[in-house]
């Protein structure tokens, strides 16, 4: 049973990776994201790491996305369509990428070794990621969130509308007092 809800989930991560990776229009890209990030959980769920697979869903599905959709619509507003002639390059260079990933890739399965060890039995849970993450990550826990802040207060400044210049109150058009001289 196991082995069919992974194979579920590897398809779900490998369709959501393609979506981000081929998929057009932003918006899409970050709900194939999305599609990404909760086969992760599953996969999570399945080495029995609960906390891990929930603190995916809330932090990076949740938190995360919304936070890219926001700074999606924030600059989509602002930049336009991008010229497909502007990127030209970016094909080939990802095609000799990807086929660089692939060879190592193959290379790690064919020479590596059968010795994995087994998870402990407290891996994933709260008391485990809450002692790793506030003794040893401690100093990138708090850069990971600086670099967020960062991002959210850029995303506020580039989507924020220009400043114009004041202009004068305009005239009034009511009738002036009785024996005031008309202008």
């Amino acid at each position: 049973m196991e082995v069919i809800i992974f194979v579920f989930a590897a398809l779900g991560a490998l369709a959501g990776g393609l979506g981000v990776v081929a998929g057009r229009l932003p918006v899409r890209n970050a709900l194939s994201l999305l599609l990404v990030l909760g086969s992760l959980a599953v996969t999570y769920l399945l080495l029995a790491a609960q906390f891990i697979a929930v603190l995916q869903v809330i932090v990076y599905a949740g938190a995360i996305v919304v936070l890219f959709l926001f700074v999606v619509m924030l600059l989509h507003r602002q930049l336009g369509a991008m010229s497909p002639d502007r990127l030209r390059w970016q094909g080939p260079v990802a095609i000799g990428l990807s086929a660089a990933f692939l060879i190592l890739m193959l290379l790690t399965l064919r020479f590596a070794t059968n010795a994995a060890a087994p998870a402990p039995a407290e891996f994933g849970t709260v008391e485990s990621v809450g002692r790793a993450l506030f003794t040893s990550f401690a100093l990138p826990f708090e850069v990971a969130s600086v670099i967020l802040l960062v991002g959210i207060i850029a995303a506020v400044v580039i989507g924020r509308p220009a400043s114009r210049p004041v202009a004068a109150p305009p005239r009034s058009s009511a009738p002036s007092p009785v024996g005031a001289p008309r202008r």
